[in-house]
């Protein structure tokens, strides 16, 4: 089974930018529901909406990544 991580800036980013997860989901192209998982750890954060975020929130990856916690199965 993949391992499954949480990316706690994730949420924190998107709370700062006084943003709806629905809105940052339109941005991604998707659900709201989907970009939910990614920050509830359900769904591991895909390596192009890690890039768009990134760019959403003028930061680097490494900053976006870096507290990402490893999820117990």
């Amino acid at each position: 089974m993949a391992k499954r991580y949480r990316y706690p800036r994730v949420r924190d980013l998107r709370e700062d930018a006084d943003m709806k997860q629905k809105e940052v989901g339109a941005y991604l192209g998707i659900q709201q529901h989907s970009y939910q998982r990614y920050e509830s750890g359900e769904l591991n954060l895909t390596l192009d909406h890690a890039i768009r975020l990134a760019e959403l929130y003028h930061v680097s990856l490494d900053y976006l990544t870096e507290n990402r916690e490893l999820m117990e199965e």
